[in-house]
């Protein structure tokens, strides 16, 4: 069979997955539940700004979902981790730790603290950061001052957090990471955006570091329009991170008193309400999409030169995106180019933070794997299906 041959029967699998459909999209939102209803009562009430019953169940939810003692809703998930970054205390001039494969969002806030990012390889089966890599780079890049604190040799600056990406949903070492950190003294942020559902063993990504961000965009398994959220069992980190999100405003019955600089953060009660209409179905969303990868993961089976991204052993991954790795860059851009002629919505994954302009001169490890990934990899449909109207 000739790689066009190949090509045309990905894509006759992908319609069978989902039928019936002029335009394949590669994750749209369904909304089968109560969105009307609770959005409805939510613009009943006029409180449809960042006060509002619907925060509060929202976050009491995702506490229920996630095993979370805490959490706090953000106006979206950059926000989150912007915030995350400021409570674990990084400041201009402290560099932080995270991987070079990954959506720009997460270099964005660490620029926001100013701060700069150190760019690690990827982990070729988590496609997220790679443990080893990060070990690495440590051993060879690290030296503590009189205060016993991580510092780069090669910058001179102070180490101040690291932020591991669950990429498209499968989790990282994250346990070998979060020894290295502890051993180092940096702190460990989880950008969980995309891993809403995803456990190692049995606890939730986000709850293994010091504080775990959400996403709640459009593309999400569940979405609130745009949303975020802070998650975390650390009680004082969860009153800090609500109280800056809430423009550090000291409670009072009338008086206007912010007792530092604070965020306009917080979700709006109006998407809220969509999010706790989402969170009532996410159960059954997480059942369905982990049928279409198991449906998509043993077709690939049958292929040659293709090989779909499962699961690492003892995780759980959402398959929020399902990831086929193609033989090459020059394939995978033929197979782009054709799916987007047969109105199937397939993408490739991100640049490199290394090869774009804001980053170009920040430290890396060379991102060896992370390069291949990224002229091999392509996301394929993996929404929820849409049921018959």
């Amino acid at each position: 069979m000739s790689k066009d041959q190949k090509y045309f029967q990905i894509l006759s699998e992908i319609q069978k997955v989902y039928p019936n459909q002029d335009f394949i999209p590669l994750h749209a939102p369904q909304f089968r539940g109560n969105e009307k209803k609770y959005v409805t009562d939510c613009i009943d009430t006029t409180y449809v700004s960042s006060v509002g019953a619907y925060v509060d169940q929202f976050e009491k939810m995702m506490c229920q979902f996630t095993g979370a003692q805490y959490a706090v809703a953000t106006m979206n998930g950059t926000a989150a981790l912007h915030l995350a970054l400021v409570l674990m205390g990084v400041k201009t001039d402290d560099e932080v730790i995270t991987q070079g494969l990954t959506f720009v969002a997460t270099a964005n806030a660490i620029t926001y603290c100013g701060a700069y990012s150190v760019f690690i390889d990827s982990d070729p089966e988590r496609l997220g950061m790679s443990a080893d890599a990060l070990e690495k780079f440590l051993t060879e890049n690290v030296e503590f001052n009189v205060q016993g604190f991580a510092i780069n040799r090669k910058t001179k600056r102070r180490i101040k957090a690291c932020v591991p990406m669950h990429t498209f949903g499968l989790a990282v070492d994250i346990y070998k990471i979060k020894n290295l950190c502890e051993r180092y003294k940096i702190a460990l942020i989880e950008d969980a955006a995309e891993s809403l559902g995803s456990y190692v063993g049995d606890v939730h990504t986000g709850l293994i570091g010091d504080l775990g961000i959400l996403s709640f965009n459009g593309n999400k398994i569940v979405t609130t329009g745009g949303g975020g959220m802070i998650i975390t069992n650390n009680k004082d980190l969860a009153l800090k991170a609500k109280h800056l999100s809430t423009t550090a405003k000291v409670p009072h019955q009338w008086d206007f008193f912010h007792d530092e600089v604070g965020y306009n953060y917080r979700l709006p009660n109006l998407n809220a309400a969509l999010g706790c209409a989402q969170m009532e179905m996410l159960p059954n969303f997480l059942k369905e999409k982990r049928e279409i990868a198991q449906h998509y993961e043993k077709f690939f089976a049958t292929l040659k030169d293709y090989q779909f991204i499962s699961e690492p052993k003892g995780t759980t991954s959402n398959y929020w995106l399902n990831s086929v790795l193609f033989a090459d860059r020059k394939r995978r851009d033929d197979f782009l180019a054709l799916s987007q002629e047969n109105k199937i919505q397939c993408r490739p994954v991100w640049k490199l933070m290394s090869e774009l302009p804001s980053f170009a001169q920040c430290q890396h490890d060379g991102l060896v794997v992370a390069r291949k990934i990224q002229d091999q990899l392509v996301n394929i449909p993996s929404g929820v299906r849409s049921l018959p109207k």
